[in-house]
Formats: structure tokens, sequence, C-alpha cells
């Protein structure tokens, strides 16, 4: 029974990395610097188990939509992306192996798949089988379509400096806002964001599906617009 939920804790999490891997059309990253990526997103939830344990006992009052409000945007949401955004700054921004926009998109997805992998044990081994197919189809996406996000804005401020500051500021708010929305339609309880949260999900897929099509095309091109050799 381990190995079963093992099994289906990290399905998901593999089968997204291999997708993103393959998306890199010109060239691929080293295997060992996917590891690392994998591994720093694995590593940053013991300091975020932390904060929002912090950040939870602050607050104190009763149930309501406030409170699912700031458990989703200032616990959940803005430890969890602001570390995944700490980690790729620290560990990758200056990586000779992010040579183009697309590979801000495969390190920064890699981490989120390391955070979204050990998140899903724990929550698969204390819910059981149910909870790992639900969380197969909509957490762990939602982790590599934040990812997908950040990545893509993070490419954009490094290869074009006239853009950084602007870049590096929606490579954190955009996931911030998208994973905050996430988790209060679902901490809400309220039928009405239940009912809400189908199609917000359904532009998640849109529009990370279009950014990684979109990067994934022009990584074909050196950043100076021509065609790679």
């Amino acid at each position: 029974m381990i190995k079963s939920l093992l099994f289906i804790s990290v399905a998901p999490v593999i089968i997204v990395a291999i997708y993103i891997y393959l998306r890199d059309k010109y060239e691929k990253e080293p295997f060992l610097n996917l590891l690392m990526a994998l591994f720093t997103g694995i590593l940053i939830v013991f300091p975020v188990a932390f904060i929002e344990n912090l950040l939870t006992s602050f607050y104190i009052g009763t149930e309501t939509l406030f409170k699912a409000g700031y458990n989703a945007f200032f616990v959940a949401s803005l430890s969890e992306e602001g570390f995944k955004y700490l980690a790729f700054i620290l560990f990758f921004w200056k990586n000779k192996n992010f040579n183009e926009k697309f590979d801000g998109i495969v390190y920064a997805v890699y981490i989120s798949l390391g955070f979204a992998a050990i998140e899903n044990i724990f929550y698969v081994f204390r819910g059981g089988y149910d909870v790992g197919i639900v969380r197969a189809l909509t957490a762990v996406p939602a982790h590599a379509l934040f990812g997908t996000v950040m990545g893509y804005h993070l490419g954009f401020a490094k290869f074009y400096p006239e853009r950084r500051k602007k870049q590096l500021m929606l490579a954190f708010l955009i996931p911030f806002i998208w994973h905050g929305f996430y988790d209060f339609f679902l901490i809400g309880q309220k039928q009405i964001l239940l009912i809400l949260f189908i199609p917000l999900i359904i532009f998640f897929w849109i529009d990370g599906f279009h950014k990684l099509k979109e990067q994934s095309e022009a990584s074909v091109f050196r950043n100076d617009g021509f065609p790679a050799k």
C-alpha cells in the first residue's frame, strides 16, 4: 500500500517533468541541473512549512472568508511562491546554462515540481487514493503552471535588461495572485467559489500552455532573434 501511495504521489510530478523536458526543443538543460532544481524545490518545503505555521498562528479570528483569504494569499501563496522565486534567483539566475528564455520556464517548473512532490506525498498519505487522483489533476499541474508563469517572466527579465525591473516583479506577482485565488476558492468552501474554481483552472491551463508554446517555439531562435544553428 505504501508503494502504491508513493507512486500515485510522484507519478504526476514525473509526467509533468518529462513533458517540460521534451518541450525544451533546442538546447536541453543538463540532467544534473534539473536534479538540482528538483532538489531545491524539495529543500524549500522546510522553511515554507515553518513560515506557514508561524503566519497561521498570527491570525486569531472566526472562520470567515477573510480568514480564507489570509490563509490562501499570505500563508500559502506568499511563502510558497516567495521561496520558489528566491530559490530561482539564488541558484539559477546566474547559471551559465540559463542561456535562452525557455530555460526560465524549465528551472522554475522543476523547482515547483520538487516542492509539489513532497507536498503531494504528505496529502496523499493522509487522504489516500482519492486525494491522489484529485491532486494529480489539479494541485500538481497548478504548481507547474505557477512555475511556468514565473519562469516565463524571468526569461524575459534575463534577456531584455530594459524590461528587467517590470518582468522580475511580474515573475513573482502573477504566480502569487494565481496561487492565492486557487487556494482561496478551495478554502472558502462556498458554493459560488467552488463553481468559479472550474473556469479558473481552465484559464490557468490556457494561459500556461500559451506561454509554454510561445517560449518553446522561440527556443529554436537565439535571443537576438536569429535562427539557432
